[in-house]
C-alpha cells in the first residue's frame, strides 16, 4: 500500500500548553480506512489517543469493520394533514386536564410551536431517575404516550455502556493483569542482564514502568529498591490529581525544564462506568497509565526504553502459555471495533524499524550502539506524529519533535476530540484571547449544523480569532466523508445515528418538528446521546487539551411516535452492527445478545410506525398498545443492562442505572469542559393527527459546564448536585423550548 503521511501543522507563538494536532482530517481518514487490508499491527487502547498513522511501516487489524446495513427510510414528499401554527386552544383535546397544571407561560409556548418541555423537577421526590419511570407514570394519566428519540437512543447507551463493561470485567481485566505479570517478569530479567552496562537506567525504569501498572492493579511485586521508589512517587502523583506534574520515571536527573515529561495525573481519578467497583477503578487506572505516558522518539534513553519493550513483547513468558504480543491484541483489538484505532506508536512500527536495524533476535546491548541507534533515529522519523496530543509543549519546541514516540497502549483518534483541537488555542484565539476550552456545539457545526453555528456566535465563541477559518476547515473535511468513515467503528457510527436528529425539519415532518424551537430541542437530544457516548468511552477515547405494563381500556390511547424515521433507521443500523461485530469476534455473549436483539425488534417496530405517521397509513390498536406500554419495556431494557451481583438471583440493581451521567470532554489552562445528562424531563406535544391530542413523554436534560481539572466529575457526584436541587443553569439556547 503507498504511504500516505499525515501533513503537520506549522507552528504559532503561544504560551506553554497542551497542543493539538493540525492534519488534513480526510488523510487521517483514508489512512485508517486503507489500513484495514495491511497486516496485523500492534498498538494501544485507552484515553490518550488518536488514530492509526499511516505508512509503509503501519498496519492494523482486519479488526474495525463489520457490515454496516443501509436501512432505507419511505418518506412522503410532503407531509399531509396535521394542523397549523400557532393552534387554539380550542383545538387542542386534553389542554385542560387539570393534573398538567400548566402555566400560561407553557400554555402560550404549547399553542405556537406544537410543544413544550417543562423544567426538571427540582424535587428528588418528584425526579424520574430513568426514562422507563417517566413513562410508566405516564401510562396511568389520562394522556396518550408520545414516545420520543431521546429515550431509544438511551436505551442503546444502556447497552451499550452494559456490554463494555461486562467485557472489561469477563475479559480485558483477567488479560491485562496476566500481561502486566509477564512484561514485569520479562522487564526484571533485562534489568538483570544489563545491570553495570550503559542501558542499566533505561532497563530499570521499564521496571518501574509496569511496577506502576502492576500496583494499580494489585498485582503483588518484588522489584529493586529504586524501581519501587519511582513507582511510589508516581502513585502519590496519581493520588494527588495533580494537574501537572514531571513524571519521576522520566526524569533522569539533570534536564532542563524543557526536557522534562509532564503529566496531568488529575486524568487518573476513576468517572464513567468505572467508579462501580474496584477492579474497575484499578483497570481505569492501569489502562490510562498504559496510554497516556509516550516513550519521545528525540530522546535516546527513551527510546532504548522502548525498544526493550518491543523484545520484552516479544520473549515474555506467560501464565497462560499465550503470548505477550497476544494478550496485548486480545485487549486492544475488541477495542479498535468499539472506539477505534490509535495513532500513536506501537511495538509493531518500531519492531519492524527494530529488525532491520539490530537484527530479528538481537543482543539486548546491541541497542546501546550508537551506529545502529543513529539509524533508528532516521528510520523513525519518517513515522508520524500523533494528531490529537494530550502532552506538554512548549512554545519555542516544535510539536512533532516533542511528541513523536512509542507508548504501550495508547488512546484512540475520535471526530470529536481533533474537531476540538482545531477550535482551540493555539489555532483559534490569541495569545491575549485564547479560546482555551472549546463548546459542545463546536462538534454539530462543523458536522453541518447551521443551528449550532447560530448558538455559537450568541455566544460570542466565534468572536475569536480565527474561529471562522478554522470551522470551515474542519467542516469541508467533515463533508467529505463517505459512509465507510462514518461506520468505520461503534463510536463513529454513534456519531452518524445522531445526525438525524439535529438535521432541520422541513414540509416532510408535521408543523411542530419545523420550529426552531423544535430544531433546538433536537440539538439538546444529539448532545446529549453524545454525552453518554463520551461517558461510556471516557478511558480509550483520546481527549484533547489546549495548548497549554398492565391491562388497559377496549381502546386504546392514540399514542405517537416522534416521526424521524432517518434518526431510527441510523440507530437500527447501528444496533445491527454492533451484533454483528461482536457476533464475529466471539464477543456476543448471551446478555448483550438478548438486550441488542430486544432493542432492534424495538427500533423496527418503532421505524414502521413513524413511516406509516409520515405517509399517512393506518395503525392497529394492537400497534397503539404497545406504544401504550412503552414504559414497561424501558423498563425491562433498564433491568436488563444493570449489573447482576449475585448471578444465581437473575436481576439487576435499578440503583445503579439513574439516567444522569457526567463526562469531562476536554481539558484546558487547568480546567476542562464538563457535559452533564441530567434526569428525564417532561414533553407536551400535540399530535397532528386528528382530533389534535396532547401527548407526552419524556426528553434529556442536557448541560455544560467548566471545573478545575483536579475536581474532574463522577456520576456520583454530579447526581449528588441534582438531587440537591443544586444543578447548574441550563443553557440559554434551551429557553426557546424548556418553559417555567
Amino acid at each position: 500500500m503507498k504511504s500516505k503521511k499525515l501533513w503537520a501543522w506549522t507552528s504559532g507563538l503561544i504560551i506553554i500548553v497542551f497542543l493539538l494536532s493540525a492534519c488534513n482530517l480526510s488523510n487521517i481518514i483514508s489512512a485508517v480506512t486503507s489500513k484495514l487490508t495491511e497486516e496485523p499491527a500492534a498498538v494501544l487502547t485507552p484515553e490518550d489517543q488518536t488514530e492509526v498513522p499511516s505508512g509503509d511501516l503501519q498496519g492494523v487489524y482486519d479488526t474495525t469493520f463489520a457490515s454496516y446495513p443501509v436501512i432505507e427510510v419511505n418518506m412522503p414528499a410532503t407531509f399531509s394533514g396535521g394542523y397549523s401554527l400557532p393552534l387554539s386552544a380550542d383545538q387542542v383535546v386534553g389542554l385542560d386536564d387539570e393534573n398538567l397544571a400548566l402555566s400560561e407561560s407553557q400554555i402560550e409556548a404549547l399553542l405556537n410551536n406544537g410543544f413544550v418541555v417543562l423544567p426538571p423537577d427540582n424535587d428528588p421526590s418528584r425526579m424520574f431517575s430513568e426514562f422507563y419511570q417517566a413513562y410508566e407514570s405516564y401510562r396511568y394519566s389520562a394522556i396518550p404516550v408520545f414516545v420520543t428519540t431521546d429515550s431509544i437512543y438511551h436505551v442503546y447507551h444502556l447497552v451499550f455502556d452494559k456490554m463494555l463493561r461486562d467485557l472489561e470485567k469477563t475479559s480485558f481485566i483477567p488479560l491485562l493483569n496476566e500481561l502486566t505479570s509477564a512484561l514485569l517478569n520479562e522487564s526484571l530479567n533485562q534489568y538483570n542482564e544489563l545491570t553495570g552496562t550503559d542501558l542499566e537506567q533505561a532497563a530499570l525504569r521499564n521496571v518501574a514502568y509496569f511496577t506502576v501498572a502492576a500496583n494499580l492493579l494489585g498485582i503483588d511485586t518484588q522489584v529493586p529498591e529504586e524501581a519501587q521508589s519511582l513507582a511510589d512517587q508516581e502513585l502519590v502523583l496519581m493520588d494527588s490529581k495533580s494537574a501537572l506534574s514531571a513524571s519521576p520515571i522520566w526524569t533522569m536527573g539533570g534536564e532542563s525544564n524543557d526536557d522534562l515529561l509532564f503529566e496531568d495525573y488529575s486524568q487518573y481519578i476513576p468517572r464513567g462506568h468505572y467508579t462501580r467497583s474496584e477492579a474497575l477503578q484499578q483497570y481505569f487506572k492501569a489502562m490510562m497509565w498504559y496510554g497516556r505516558l509516550t516513550f519521545r522518539l528525540k530522546y535516546k534513553v527513551e527510546t532504548q526504553r522502548a525498544l526493550l519493550m518491543v523484545q520484552a513483547l516479544r520473549n515474555a513468558q506467560t501464565s497462560s502459555g499465550r503470548t505477550a504480543i497476544e494478550l496485548w491484541q486480545n485487549i486492544y483489538d475488541p477495542t479498535v471495533f468499539i472506539v477505534g484505532k490509535a495513532d500513536d506508536l506501537s511495538f509493531h512500527e518500531y519492531g519492524v524499524i527494530s529488525d532491520d536495524v539490530f537484527g530479528v533476535n538481537p543482543d539486548l546491548i546491541s541497542f546501546a550502539d550508537e551506529t545502529k541507534m543513529e539509524k533508528f533515529f532516521e528510520a523513525a522519523r519518517d513515522l508520524p506524529a500523533p494528531q490529537i496530543n494530550s502532552m506538554w509543549v512548549y512554545i519555542w519546541q516544535d510539536r512533532d519533535e516533542a511528541t513523536q514516540g512509542f507508548r504501550f497502549m495508547g488512546q484512540r483518534f475520535t471526530l470529536d476530540q481533533y474537531v476540538f483541537g482545531e477550535l482551540m488555542y493555539r489555532k483559534v484565539g490569541t495569545l491575549d484571547n485564547p479560546r482555551g476550552l472549546p463548546k459542545s456545539l463546536d462538534l454539530l457545526a462543523a458536522m453541518g449544523s447551521e443551528e449550532a453555528y447560530t448558538l455559537l456566535d450568541e455566544m460570542g465563541e466565534t468572536a475569536y480569532d480565527n474561529y471562522d477559518n478554522q470551522l470551515e476547515k474542519v467542516k469541508s473535511e467533515v463533508a467529505g466523508f463517505g459512509l465507510d468513515s462514518w461506520t468505520q467503528n461503534l463510536y463513529w457510527s454513534w456519531l452518524y445515528a445522531m445526525q438525524p436528529l439535529f438535521a432541520p425539519k422541513g414540509e416532510q415532518y408535521p408543523a411542530f418538528m419545523q420550529t426552531n424551537a423544535w430544531l433546538r430541542k433536537d440539538i439538546s437530544t444529539a448532545l446529549s446521546t453524545w454525552t453518554e457516548l463520551k461517558h461510556d468511552t471516557i478511558l480509550y477515547s483520546k481527549q484533547v487539551m489546549a495548548e497549554m405494563g398492565g391491562g388497559g381500556d377496549e381502546v386504546p390511547p392514540k399514542s405517537y411516535v416522534e416521526p424521524n424515521p432517518e434518526a431510527f433507521a441510523r440507530l437500527l443500523a447501528l444496533a445491527q452492527m454492533t451484533r454483528t461485530g461482536l457476533d464475529e469476534r466471539g464477543l456476543l455473549d448471551e446478555t448483550t445478545k438478548g438486550n441488542l436483539d430486544n432493542l432492534i425488534s424495538e427500533l423496527q417496530f418503532l421505524l414502521d410506525i413513524s413511516q406509516r405517521e409520515l405517509n399517512g397509513e393506518q395503525i392497529s390498536d394492537d400497534d397503539y398498545w404497545q406504544l401504550t406500554y412503552y414504559g414497561g419495556w424501558l423498563e425491562s431494557m433498564t433491568l436488563a443492562a444493570a449489573d447482576v451481583e449475585d448471578e444465581q438471583m437473575g436481576g439487576g440493581d435499578l440503583n445503579d442505572q439513574k439516567s444522569a451521567l457526567v463526562a469531562d470532554v476536554a481539558s484546558g489552562f487547568g480546567n476542562v469542559l464538563e457535559q452533564g445528562v441530567g434526569y428525564p424531563t417532561t414533553i407536551l406535544v400535540v399530535s397532528p393527527e386528528a382530533p389534535y391530542h396532547l401527548t407526552i413523554g419524556a426528553v434529556y436534560t442536557y448541560y455544560e459546564f467548566v471545573v478545575p481539572a483536579n475536581e474532574r466529575m463522577t456520576d456520583e457526584m454530579w447526581r449528588s448536585i441534582l438531587e440537591a436541587g443544586n444543578a447548574p443553569a441550563l443553557p440559554d439556547w434551551t429557553n426557546s423550548f424548556i418553559i417555567p
